[in-house]
């Protein structure tokens, strides 16, 4: 079976960690969420899979190659232009980028999947299919129910009794939602729906083919799944993301390295004395680290890998990628460090007044080794 991954999105929300890396390549405890994606795929013999990419598509391309690694095969489509010798990203829209692939290739020749590459879910994929063909539509939305106080966060979905899509609404408000049903970004199409897309134009999946088709009276579906799904839509998302799965909320999601305590996993090749080391889980340590036996780890918290945290330093509640190294006495506190960004949870550049000191401690190798280890 055939799938799409869309990946070509600039990463505004995610900013200014997608300055470095694409969304879809934004490693949660250490894995793009991406691969994971790819992984379910897999899973469900969808094994025939294009990724469109524009923005920074060397690195997706350089990461998962032919696919072969991951028991797919993987082919790429890339939106942009050669302009004297270089490559301009200019995304074609989440539609557009399937009918460049159809026009390229004719490659989606059957039921096809597709799905955003910046979320980590583990839907039953087969079942959708299954639950498609059933409906006999030309597309259908997996749909996901959420609190009446959550849906102004997301795409909401209207079906009849039958489960046919009537409307949208984008992000209501809760006393306005008609429905309760969210729009996850995971779609199943058979070949007719590039009847209904333009051609050679940027076009979008959401806010332009579906109410095309609804206007239409075309039949697509709807069908509900319980599942989890966790969407790294914006740079808070990837501290909530990463701190429920430390804590236990998120049944399924493999936690990299060994279990050496009750709450603490370790990488290998990393020098920290487990025992004495003054560590309150949960907490994630990844392979060649060193972590100063006077340090101080306070979960939940990931240290990425080939991190250094030196003596008298505090680590509390915070995400530290790859290759970062706090210097002696330094306090990071509820903030994900990045390269040379310090961003707070709430999403914003950190305004602690520790952090113009912590800058002179915190250092970090060249950004080209650190996108080695993703």
């Amino acid at each position: 079976m055939k799938g799409m991954i869309l990946a070509a999105g600039q990463g505004t929300r995610v900013k200014p960690i997608t300055q470095v890396i694409p969304k879809p390549m934004i490693p949660i405890l250490g894995k793009p969420v991406m691969e994971s994606m790819i992984e379910l795929y897999a899973q469900h013999n969808i094994n025939k899979i294009v990724i469109n990419t524009s923005h920074l598509a060397e690195v997706i391309e350089g990461y998962f190659g032919d696919g072969h690694h991951f028991d797919v095969q993987l082919s790429y489509s890339y939106e942009g232009r050669l302009v004297d010798g270089v490559y301009n990203s200019q995304a074609l829209g989440s539609a557009g980028g399937m009918q460049k692939i159809q026009q390229f290739s004719g490659f989606f020749d059957e039921t096809f999947v597709v799905v955003c590459g910046d979320a980590w879910i583990d839907l039953d994929l087969t079942e959708a299919v299954r639950l498609h063909k059933k409906n006999g539509g030309i597309a259908t939305i997996v749909t996901k129910n959420v609190l009446l106080d959550e849906v102004e966060k997301y795409g909401v979905v209207v079906t009849d009794a039958k489960g046919r899509v009537t409307s949208f609404q984008e992000k209501p408000a809760k006393e306005d939602a008609l429905s309760t049903k969210i729009n996850t970004g995971i779609y199943i199409f058979e070949p007719a729906i590039f009847d209904y897309i333009p051609k050679d134009t940027e076009y979008d999946i959401g806010s332009e083919l579906f109410p095309k088709l609804v206007e239409e009276h075309i039949p697509f579906y709807a069908v509900e799944m319980n599942f989890q799904w966790l969407d790294v839509g914006n740079i808070m998302d990837i501290w909530s993301v990463t701190k429920d799965i430390l804590e236990g909320k998120v049944p399924g999601y493999r936690i990299p390295g060994t279990q050496v305590k009750a709450g603490v996993w370790l990488g290998i090749n990393s020098v920290v004395d487990i025992d004495n080391c003054d560590i309150t889980p949960p907490v994630v340590i990844g392979s060649g680290c060193k972590i100063d036996p006077n340090a101080k780890l306070v979960g939940p918290t990931l240290i990425g890998a080939n991190c250094q945290i030196d003596k008298g330093s505090i680590v509390e509640e915070s995400l530290i990628f790859d290759y970062i190294h706090v210097e002696k006495d330094s306090h990071v506190k509820h903030q994900t460090i990045f390269g040379n960004y310090c961003i707070g949870h709430n999403g914003a550049p950190s305004n602690d007044s520790n952090w113009s000191n912590l800058r002179s401690h915190v250092a970090h190798n060249r950004v080209s080794d650190m996108l080695n280890t993703i």
